[in-house]
């Protein structure tokens, strides 16, 4: 039995998936992995720091009290760490080693640069695509970082909190979790899959009630627990209160997620709720854990394939057990849900 603290395992892990499978580029040959974590939580302890206090809206005020110069020195290594990633790939770039062309006699074999799909077929990361699109002129340098930070940032940390809060369901929930043991072996023998062979993607769309059993998750346990949008126009509320042009609104999914209107007994785990004919019953921005809209996460099939796959991988070969407690989680206000205290579960290796 191996207890494990959540949140910086979870946090390294999609680190390292999000720096291989976007960016291909391993974490282990990265230096400042650790500190770039870190100066996430500092970066959102400033942001947030900011937002709960309008007088600070104001740029001017903002840099004048030392705010700007606080937020930029944690900023910097951070893009740092990007800019190196972006670096190492570049240079991989310009010198053909990722053509298909020379794909072959490169060195490729051993997936040093490329990433290999289940098929066996070469594919290539979403960075190598931003580097085909700068040589056309159509991307500057500056908008490569932005994108990779985008997709360092959302891809991991978000995930991360997802995933940290889906295994502890899993510890407190016993007979959920036994279910999608069952459901997941089942299809292993469908596939005929060894005991070392990894799931399909095409596979996921076949375990529905895993299926729900994740998106019940994501309903109790949203990794982003509120965001803001400028309202582009005015809005009438049904009590005749009007939202007017301009202002920002703040939407708090986690509470969203928890109106008994939608989801009787919201803090009952029910994965029920999302059987057809119950989402057929429900408005369809009742749930909205990836957003909705124009403004939606640009990742979120991504991220739940991510998921799916570390959690089946693990559950197939561990039984979660429970040491942290629900009454025992303290919340912290961030970017991303997160507790004050560590988070921490047992994980058993199956002998059957």
């Amino acid at each position: 039995v191996t207890e494990i603290e959540l949140q910086s395992t979870m946090s390294q892990y999609t680190l390292n998936t999000i720096c291989e499978t976007s960016m291909g580029v391993k974490l282990d040959a990265m230096e400042g992995s650790l500190e770039y974590r870190k100066g996430l939580y500092k970066v959102g302890e400033s942001l947030l720091h900011r937002v709960v206090r309008p007088w600070l809206y104001i740029d001017f005020i903002f840099w004048i009290l030392g705010y700007a110069g606080k937020l930029a020195r944690l900023l910097k290594p951070l893009h740092q760490f990007t800019t190196a990633i972006i670096a190492q790939r570049r240079q991989l770039f310009r010198e053909g080693l990722l053509d298909d062309e020379t794909s072959a006699t490169a060195g490729l074999a051993d997936n040093t640069y490329g990433i290999s799909s289940a098929s066996g077929k070469k594919r290539y990361a979403m960075l190598d695509t931003l580097l085909a699109a700068e040589a056309q002129g159509m991307i500057d340098d500056a908008g490569i970082r932005e994108e990779v930070d985008t997709f360092t940032f959302e891809g991991h940390d978000t995930t991360a909190a997802a995933l940290v809060f889906i295994f502890l369901t899993f510890s407190w929930e016993a007979e959920i979790q036994d279910r999608v043991y069952q459901e997941l072996c089942q299809l292993r023998e469908e596939r005929s899959y060894g005991d070392d062979q990894h799931f399909q993607l095409s596979d996921f769309g076949s375990l529905k009630y895993f299926d729900r059993v994740i998106k019940e998750c994501l309903r109790m346990w949203p990794p982003v627990a509120f965001i803001s949008r400028t309202v582009s126009e005015d809005i009438l509320l049904p009590d005749g209160r009007r939202i007017p042009c301009g202002c920002i609104a703040n939407l708090h999914i986690f509470d969203m997620h928890r109106d008994p209107e939608y989801f009787p007994d919201p803090e009952r785990f029910d994965p029920s709720r999302f059987l057809p004919e119950n989402v057929a019953k429900r408005n369809p921005y009742a749930y909205v854990p990836f957003s909705a809209g124009q403004r939606n996460c640009i990742g979120q099939k991504y991220a739940l394939l991510e998921i799916k796959a570390a959690v089946a991988h693990l559950v197939l070969r561990y039984r979660i057990l429970p040491v942290t407690n629900l009454h025992e989680i303290r919340f912290i206000a961030d970017l991303v849900l997160r507790a004050s205290n560590p988070l921490k579960v047992q994980f058993q290796r199956r002998t059957t």
